[in-house]
Parts: structure tokens; C-alpha cells; sequence
């Protein structure tokens, strides 16, 4: 698919919680500043009454938005149209570095002897990142709920289940411990089933950032890159830095004009 091909996007997320002690929230539930949306709109509420939400721009263009909320019943809303693909992130020599080392939810120094057996003899690039994908994608289920906020790439590869973040962790340990660079980003992903906020890999190969989905749950092509990290702790959807929360209800909605057919063994950017 050509990128002037790529179709229409149009994304949406609700997040409900019941702030039970006044609270500093960080969402990153917004597109990356790389987007153009021809529509998009932002709100939070507190029973009903809007407050303020501050938008933060990191060096990848992830829009985080903060939020002081009082006590009360908290909503926050979210909605873009995506008309076209996006431009190419700027590259910081310092990427290179930083998504080698070993990270908080991917611990590659202990995943170096797996990694080492299963691929050391792959040279082609999009033959090593279907190769990793297709591993990690055979040997864990896919299992909701299987796994703690806490695990990492080692305890998911001994649990051999876990969501797609762990599927992104596990990726993203191995493909280090190759000595390739890799992160994770947190996207709106059409196609997704049951529809929720995903996660993937994307590995530094052949100048560029390729996606790695060992989940295989939704065509790549059609990804809309929210947030980009080292793990699930550059990532969250939501960060609370103070006060006491809980939970409610979660809504996210992302759908394309067409959905095109992923053929794994190439390599698709996040566009």
C-alpha cells in the first residue's frame, strides 16, 4: 500500500474515574504531534464541570495532557480524524543508544542467551524482525488478564502468556539483546478485537523504525501512533502523580475506511 493510499482514520477514547482524594493525572491518550488531524477534540470534566488539561510535548512528539482534578466523578474525552499519513519522526542519535540499553519491563542482558540461540544467525533485517515476531507470537497466548501490571519480558517469557504489551515487551528485550534498537509505542489500532488501547514494538533496521506485532491482532498499516518509549513505563495511557483514583470504565474506539491485507514478512512503518 502506498502511503498516499493509506485510508482514513478516525480514532476516539472515554476514561472514567472516580477521583477519591484531589489528584495530578497525566493522560496520553492524544495522537502524536507527527498527525494532522482535520478533527480533534479534548475535554475533561469533573461532575460535569470542565477543568484544565495541559498539553506536554516529549522528543517523540507524544502529547501527554495534565490534569489537576478535585474530588468527584472525572471523565476524560478524547476524538481525531486522521485524513492522511503522517511525516517521518525526526531521528536523535541518542535513540540509538538509549533502546539498546536494557529497560525497566524489557530486560534484554538476561534475555541475550535466548536471543542469542533462536536468531544469531539471521542477517536480513526483515527476515530477523518476522522471524523474532513470528517466535514470541508461538510461544505466548494471548490471554486477558493473564498478566500484572509489574511483569516484565523474562516473566512473560516463563509464564508463556500475557496482552499485547507483554508481547511488545518480550520483542523488544530479544531484539535489543541482538544489538538491534527497539521501543515500544502505544497506538489506536483498527481492527483491533475487542477493541482497547494496543501495544507494539518497532525495531531501528534499515534507517528506519519498522513495526513488530507478534500479536498479528490488527493490520499495521493502519496504526496511529499515540505515545513512544523504552517499555509500558513511557507509555501509560494514564499516570497518576498524586491523590487516590479508582477506575472506571474505558471506551476506545478506532476504526479506517479499509482495512488492508498486513503481509508479515515485510516491513511497515507507523504512519
Amino acid at each position: 500500500m502506498a502511503l498516499n493510499e493509506l485510508p482514513q482514520r478516525s480514532v476516539a477514547s472515554t476514561i472514567d474515574l472516580t477521583i477519591t482524594e484531589p489528584a495530578e493525572l497525566i493522560f496520553s491518550v492524544a495522537v502524536g504531534s507527527i498527525y494532522s488531524p482535520s478533527q480533534e477534540w479534548i475535554n475533561a470534566s469533573v461532575d460535569g464541570r470542565q477543568i484544565d488539561a495541559v498539553e506536554l510535548v516529549d522528543a517523540h512528539g507524544t502529547r501527554l495532557h495534565r490534569v489537576q482534578a478535585p474530588v468527584g466523578e472525572l471523565r476524560f474525552d478524547y476524538s481525531a480524524t486522521i485524513p492522511e499519513a503522517a511525516g517521518f519522526e525526526p531521528q536523535d542519535p541518542t535513540d540509538f543508544v538509549r533502546y539498546l540499553r536494557p529497560s525497566r519491563y524489557a530486560e534484554s542482558d538476561s534475555l541475550g542467551p535466548t536471543a542469542n540461540a533462536e536468531f544469531s544467525g539471521i542477517r536480513d533485517a526483515a527476515e530477523l524482525l518476522h522471524s523474532v515476531s513470528s517466535w514470541v507470537g508461538t510461544r505466548l497466548a494471548y490471554v486477558s488478564g493473564s498478566s500484572l501490571p509489574t511483569d516484565g519480558a523474562v516473566r512473560t517469557l516463563l509464564s508463556r502468556q500475557g496482552v499485547c504489551r507483554d508481547f511488545a515487551h518480550l520483542t523488544v528485550g530479544l531484539l535489543r539483546a541482538l544489538n538491534v534498537p527497539a521501543r515500544m509505542a502505544s497506538v489506536y489500532a483498527p481492527g483491533l478485537y475487542p477493541m482497547d488501547f494496543h501495544a507494539v514494538a518497532e525495531a531501528y533496521v534499515d534507517g528506519g523504525w519498522y513495526v513488530v506485532d507478534a500479536t498479528t491482532l490488527a493490520p499495521r498499516q493502519t496504526l496511529v501512533r499515540i505515545a513512544t518509549g523504552r517499555d509500558a513505563a513511557d507509555t501509560a495511557f494514564l499516570t497518576v502523580t498524586s491523590g487516590r483514583i479508582q477506575v472506571g470504565p474505558i471506551t476506545v474506539t478506532a476504526v479506517a475506511d479499509t482495512l488492508p491485507y498486513d503481509d508479515v514478512t515485510q516491513l511497515v512503518g507507523l504512519r
